[in-house]
């Protein structure tokens, strides 16, 4: 069995022109599997043969991140789908029950009886800007790897 292991980072993501726009400062780090779900292909590249104490800038393009912008996530629903929502606002988030998954929708635009949602991640199509700090690292556990992520 490859050994794989669990990390713990404290991270910045800023937007293109630098501003900080999420942050694990002040917080919990992130922990995660290297080589499992739970963090973006781009972090888990970014920190692989690293170790505590290592502090990097890291760019990562949507194809490592959470992918393009899929036009066909975008679509128009009728009003009616929203029921029992006195005042819906564009920015506001649903999750949806159909199909064979849950899916979050974020309203985009409304006119009149018809409403645009787009389910794309918030941050899909768009070039990521991370200082990373690894703060540790450690051999995941059989347990771990089997479930894909840390258990502790």
């Amino acid at each position: 069995m490859q050994t794989t292991a669990v990390y713990t980072v404290h991270y910045r993501l800023k937007n293109r022109t630098g501003e900080v726009v999420d942050t694990s400062e002040g917080g919990e780090p992130l922990h995660f599997l290297l080589g499992g779900d739970g963090v973006i292909d781009g972090i888990q590249e970014a920190v692989r043969q690293r170790g505590p104490g290592d502090c990097l800038e890291v760019t990562i393009p949507p194809a490592m991140a959470y992918g393009e912008h899929n036009p066909d996530l975008v679509r128009k629903v009728p009003r009616s789908a929203f029921e029992g929502i006195e005042d819906l606002q564009v920015g506001m988030k649903f999750q949806t029950n159909t199909g064979e998954q849950a899916q979050v929708v974020q309203v985009v635009g409304i006119d009149g009886n018809l409403v645009m949602v787009d389910a794309n991640h918030p941050l899909a199509g768009l070039t990521l800007y991370f200082d990373l700090e690894i703060v540790a690292r450690r051999e995941a556990t059989e347990e771990e790897v089997r479930a894909g992520r840390p258990l502790a």
